[in-house]
C-alpha cells in the first residue's frame, strides 16, 4: 500500500486547508484511515480517523474545526481544516490500517507540512 499525500502549505490564523491523500497497491484489506500530525520532539497523534463504515473520530484539540471524509471508490481521504490556529502547526502524516486474518499493518505517507502563522 503506498500513501500519497498533498495538500499542506502555509496558512494565517483562522484560515483553511484541506490535505489529500490517495491510497494505491493492495488496498483491499484497509479498514481504516486517517491524519496523524507531529512536531519536532513530540510524538506522533491521532488528529481524525474515519473507517469503511464512515465512522470517525477526533482528538479533542480539533473537533468542531476539522472535518475526515473518504471517497471509497477513489481510496482517498480528506481532511477539511477549518479555524486554524498557530498550535496546529505540525507535519501531517496520512495513515492506513491494514488488516488481513491475523495480520495487521499501518501504512504511511510521507508527511506534509502544514504552519499556521499567527
Amino acid at each position: 500500500v503506498q500513501l500519497v499525500e498533498s495538500g499542506g502549505g502555509l496558512v494565517q490564523d483562522g484560515g483553511s486547508l484541506r490535505l489529500s491523500c490517495a491510497a494505491s497497491g493492495y488496498t483491499g484489506n484497509i479498514n481504516a484511515m486517517g491524519w496523524y500530525r507531529q512536531t519536532p520532539g513530540k510524538q506522533r497523534d491521532l488528529v481524525a480517523s474515519i473507517t469503511n463504515d464512515g465512522a470517525t473520530d477526533y482528538s479533542d484539540s480539533v473537533k468542531g474545526r476539522f472535518t475526515i471524509s473518504r471517497d471509497n471508490a477513489k481510496n482517498t481521504v480528506y481532511l477539511q481544516m477549518n479555524s486554524l490556529k498557530p498550535e496546529d502547526t505540525a507535519v501531517y502524516y496520512c495513515n492506513a490500517k491494514w488488516r488481513f486474518l491475523f495480520t495487521a499493518r499501518d501504512y504511511w505517507g510521507q508527511g506534509t507540512q502544514v504552519t499556521v502563522s499567527s
